[in-house]
């Protein structure tokens, strides 16, 4: 079985410091998160970007300092910018970290419900055009995927060329409007995709731990960080997006799987060194 691929998610665009203080919005504060995901065992930093008042932003200049302040603390770690941005942006503005050429970044596989009136729009026409973008910049999409339908649109459109093979996929689950975050629908999710694509789980609030259970067990990789959870168990905050990883690696070592290193990742995701 492979090594485990510790992903952290360490701000998202969505989560405030009223939620948990220790939530980065400012450059030196994701670097500090990012050192703490990674210290702890983290091999990929899922990286949104704020202003210091914590409003979220695309600015490829945002990114590339705070990229530019995590590298000077982790200089070997996978940085995997968000092309998500926020409601309301366009593609062009959503694909502003890729100018940077990150060794990976997220590709977003289909229309979500956020709740209310917020529609998360990723059209068929969207999906190409980011994936074409990655593939002329040479960037590794890691697939978001919120239900199982976004998976067909990923395998439809990797025949047709605009995702390359093998794929990596992100479960992303119990978000509301996609998937739940129940054991049965990540046995859904898991038996659609290639047998030679990796995967990592993504569960959202409650689901984060039960998930990366499931998914350590299987062989299949783990997301955690104040993106998608702020709590290290019920009613205690995490005290830091470190603290979320080694929760994970203490439930790895006990269930056998070893932690992969980034130049591990790097090798198990297929990633070439820039």
């Amino acid at each position: 079985m492979a090594k485990l691929i510790i992903t952290a998610a360490i701000c998202g665009a969505e989560v405030l410091k009223e939620h948990n203080p220790a939530v980065p919005y400012t450059i030196e504060e994701c670097a500090r998160e990012a050192k703490s995901a990674y210290d702890a065992g983290a091999s990929i930093i899922h990286l949104h970007v704020r202003n210091d008042d914590g409003t979220p932003t695309q600015d490829k200049n945002r990114f590339k300092d705070v990229m530019d302040a995590i590298y000077k603390l982790c200089p070997d770690v996978i940085i995997q910018p968000s092309t998500g941005g926020a409601v309301g942006m366009t593609n062009d503005e959503r694909l502003q970290p890729t100018e940077l050429i990150p060794e990976m970044a997220t590709l977003d596989c289909g229309t979500l419900n956020f709740g209310g009136d917020d529609i998360f729009e990723n059209t068929e026409n969207t999906i190409k055009y980011f994936g074409t973008k990655m593939i002329e910049r040479g960037i590794k999409p890691e697939l978001e995927v919120f239900d199982k339908s976004m998976i067909d649109m990923a395998l439809r459109l990797g025949k047709n060329g605009f995702i390359q093979n093998p794929m990596h996929f992100d479960f992303v689950m119990g978000v509301n409007g996609g998937i739940s975050g129940e054991l049965r629908d990540f046995v859904f999710l898991r038996g659609s995709i290639p047998a030679d694509a990796t995967y990592t789980v993504a569960g959202v609030g409650r689901y984060e731990f039960p998930l990366a259970a499931a998914a350590i067990i299987d062989g299949g990789h783990v997301r955690v960080g104040f993106e998608d959870n702020v709590f290290l168990s019920k009613g205690v905050l995490a005290k830091s997006n470190g603290e979320l990883v080694a929760k994970v690696v203490r439930m790895a070592k006990e269930l056998g799987r070893e932690i992969a290193s980034p130049a591990e990742a790097r090798e198990i995701l297929g990633i070439k060194v820039k």
